[in-house]
């Protein structure tokens, strides 16, 4: 019996090794469904030898997430952070130069906790112009290639051209998109994962 205990003991700080953390927007923040239905959830589901955190938030911008990232950090411990933040930056017009800041700190917060860092692309709806969209997308590449992060290409791109998986407001996925997304983000977050152990 005490034998067993102390196996128990043993095996419960590996149930939750390697924590990833997501710090995103709506989209990762299972908006306008249950949180069980949301893709994060999926994931954590098909991958229980790690622990997946949602530190995501609807509405949220950059500078938020760059507000909340040191306790989320200090809190979860987590091995491979996801950043998929500026939607909602783009959507209200913000700077690219003040998303770049933003985001530039986010990783090298990340990565003085020692944690690896994946950067989500994020795209703005064409309406704002060629020239912002432009240079919206310029800060995720520049930011990959100065931070030697890997840039992981939207996961929205092959979702919003679909209606079907979109709900009606346009911008945000379905429930029958998440585990089309499950399926985009795995190999991603997983593979990084393990080239990081």
């Amino acid at each position: 019996m005490q034998a067993a205990c102390l196996l128990a003991l043993f095996l419960i700080p590996q149930a939750h090794a390697n924590p990833i953390l997501i710090l995103g927007d709506s989209l990762s923040a299972s908006y306008g469904m249950e949180q069980d239905k949301g893709w994060v959830h999926l994931l954590q589901q098909q991958a229980p030898e790690t622990t997946i955190i949602n530190g995501s938030v609807s509405g949220e911008t950059s500078a938020g997430g760059l507000r909340r990232l040191p306790a989320l950090l200090d809190s979860t411990k987590a091995k491979l952070v996801f950043i998929e933040l500026g939607g909602n930056d783009g959507l209200r017009g913000f700077s690219p130069k003040q998303l770049k800041n933003n985001l530039t700190k986010m990783i090298q917060l990340a990565k003085d906790a020692g944690a690896k860092v994946l950067l989500s692309e994020v795209m703005v709806p064409p309406n704002y112009g060629p020239r912002y969209a432009k240079q919206f997308t310029q800060v995720y590449q520049e930011l990959s290639s100065e931070h030697g992060v890997t840039l992981v290409p939207f996961f929205m791109t092959e979702i919003a051209i679909h209606p079907e998986l979109m709900q009606a407001d346009g911008i945000h996925p379905n429930e029958l998109a998440q585990p089309q997304i499950v399926d985009f983000i795995r190999p991603w977050l997983i593979d990084t994962l393990q080239e990081s152990e």
